[in-house]
């Protein structure tokens, strides 16, 4: 995703990458060590997206964006919130409320945490992106403050009672990404407006599905 980002020219259509992670710990350039409580035996990497640390395992769907944010006419913090308001809709279609905070961004349920956001911004093109969790071991979680927040509660979609698995969230989860990012301002908590590509004159995204 660096390199797609770093050679990408104005005309490159933007890609969403999907996949899964082998067991990581990764930081944020920011990240304090103290928010990794102890040695898991899991690899810890540092990244150059934004946050703190957060898991990253089998069984939790990995959405990279890598989008053109000048040409979508996007500032981190809609784009943000977009991101939050694709994974809300999302959860709306199995009648799950989801909502996301303005002070610690992500995706909450009843107040824990089923989707991580982190972003790097690069000569107006952004990569990294969003992790939902789907069907996972959770227990890593417990060695470190998730997104640097002591005792904050984690739970994914299979504990919530979507029986759904990877393949067909990461599509659903595709569409409502796409159509977020075409649609107008608009809440995390409301649907998007209904516009199409060819009237928000965006070339379609590229949605790649890609083993772990």
């Amino acid at each position: 995703m660096k390199d797609f980002t770093a050679s990408r020219t104005r005309s490159v259509p933007d890609e969403i990458w999907f996949l899964e992670h082998p067991p990581v710990y990764t930081q944020g350039v920011a990240c304090k060590p103290e928010h990794l409580l102890y040695n898991a035996g899991i690899p810890v990497i540092r990244t150059d997206r934004g946050g703190q640390i957060t898991y990253h395992g089998p069984g939790q769907i990995i959405a990279y964006l890598l989008l053109d944010m000048r040409r979508l006419k996007l500032g981190v913090r809609e784009l943000v919130r977009k991101m939050e308001g694709a994974v809300v809709d999302l959860l709306r279609d199995y009648h799950i409320d989801g909502e996301g905070r303005t002070d610690a961004p992500g995706v909450y349920v009843d107040g824990a945490k089923i989707a991580a956001l982190g972003l790097k911004i690069r000569n107006g093109c952004c990569y990294h992106g969003l992790a939902l969790n789907v069907d996972m071991d959770l227990i890593p979680f417990t060695a470190i403050n998730p997104c640097g927040y002591p005792g904050l509660r984690i739970t994914q979609t299979r504990d919530l009672g979507i029986t759904d698995g990877l393949e067909t969230l990461s599509i659903k989860l595709s569409e409502k990404i796409q159509a977020r990012l075409v649609s107008t301002s608009e809440p995390v908590s409301e649907p998007p407006l209904s516009k199409s590509l060819a009237e928000t004159h965006i070339e379609p995204f590229r949605a790649v599905y890609l083993s772990r």
